[in-house]
């Protein structure tokens, strides 16, 4: 599945079509910067319910019709309950305990948790790309979450710290951001069934908004001083998260899905770890060691894989099936008779004599 930005009649298409990307990653970079001015959940809640606010009225003006019947409804709310509650406020948690490109790299490993999910529920073939770029995710999402301690100890067992590899696991935030993840890869299967009974447009808006109020909840009770210690820059921050990285970045995904420029969003999926590792490295001085550098990377060609299999694998049938045209092109061309193929033999018959002898 190709990218096709030319369908598309806004101007700077290009750059448009990479700004969702952008500001996904940007806004990771934005609410970890605030975040020790403030409570992991309420940041979710600010990202959540304002932005669905926005959406829902963006969706109002572009006249898309709103939620009809108890199923609508009951798909809107089991999407809120994964795709907005626990995925946020999973990723929240882990972002406050780990960095913001560390995470994003976590969140964006989705497509191998949903490549699963829909070979196990609509038989949908991985294929030979899909399983390398499966193996491949697995080793560089170990790199990045396992302690240090584990991966050195595979290659020095008299090395290895079991007892204190697993405090060390659970005190970091990669394995929340695996499970927001994880959330994540639900969420987006089950956008199939909630696009049967609501605008998908929509269906943000309100799951944004209904995904939200739990966290509120959560928060008044179990945080305190939410707000109280954030500056200036910390609300222009949470601002940008809000209105940027969730409202307008969630706007233009679902514009270009809508008209058809963009066949395949899911490839450019790899971008916004990699704006999140530039600007984190930039604004919050975050700095990788070896193991997780060769970790993000894997992960990266492996979410380019997974995404990838069906252009890559029809790719590889064109170039078989090409290969197989030209070997029987060739073996038809020995079997042809040419030029070099016959041979005149200088035989003389002597009719003379024989018509003598007779």
């Amino acid at each position: 599945m190709q990218l096709k930005l030319t369908d598309s009649k806004l101007p700077f298409a290009p750059l448009l079509l990479i700004a969702p990307f952008f500001l996904w990653g940007t806004a990771m970079v934005a609410m970890k910067g605030v975040m020790p001015h403030t409570t992991p959940l309420f940041v979710a809640v600010v990202r959540l319910i304002p932005a669905g606010v926005l959406v829902l009225l963006v969706a109002t003006f572009m006249g898309k019709p709103q939620p009809q019947g108890w199923k609508a409804w009951l798909w809107i709310s089991l999407f809120a309950l994964v795709d907005a509650t626990l995925f946020q406020g999973f990723l929240a948690e882990g972002l406050a305990r780990t960095g913001a490109g560390l995470g994003s790299v976590m969140i964006d490993s989705q497509p191998l948790a949903v490549a699963i999910l829909c070979l196990w529920l609509f038989q949908e073939k991985i294929g030979f790309w899909g399983w390398l770029g499966l193996v491949i995710g697995v080793v560089g999402i170990s790199l990045i979450g396992l302690p240090d301690g584990w991966i050195v100890g595979l290659f020095h067992p008299e090395n290895r710290q079991v007892s204190g590899g697993i405090e060390q696991l659970f005190q970091g935030g990669e394995w929340l951001m695996l499970l927001a993840a994880l959330s994540m890869a639900v969420g987006t299967v089950l956008v199939r069934w909630v696009c049967r009974y609501v605008d998908p447009v929509v269906a943000t808006g309100w799951h944004m908004i209904l995904g939200g109020l739990p966290l509120w909840a959560i928060s008044a009770v179990t945080e305190s001083e939410q707000f109280v210690n954030i500056d200036f820059s910390g609300w222009m921050a949470l601002g940008y998260s809000t209105v940027f990285g969730s409202a307008i970045a969630y706007g233009l995904f679902f514009y270009f899905a809508s008209t058809g420029s963009l066949t395949s969003l899911s490839s450019l999926t790899f971008l916004t770890p990699v704006f999140a590792l530039l600007f984190g490295n930039l604004f919050l001085g975050e700095v990788l060691n070896p193991l997780q550098s060769m970790g993000v990377g894997l992960t990266l060609v492996s979410i380019y894989l997974i995404n990838q299999r069906d252009t890559l694998g029809e790719k590889l049938r064109k170039v078989r099936s090409g290969d197989q045209v030209n070997s029987q092109g060739e073996a038809a061309a020995l079997l042809e008779p040419s030029e070099f193929d016959s041979v005149d033999l200088p035989v003389q018959v002597r009719v003379s004599e024989l018509e003598s002898e007779v």
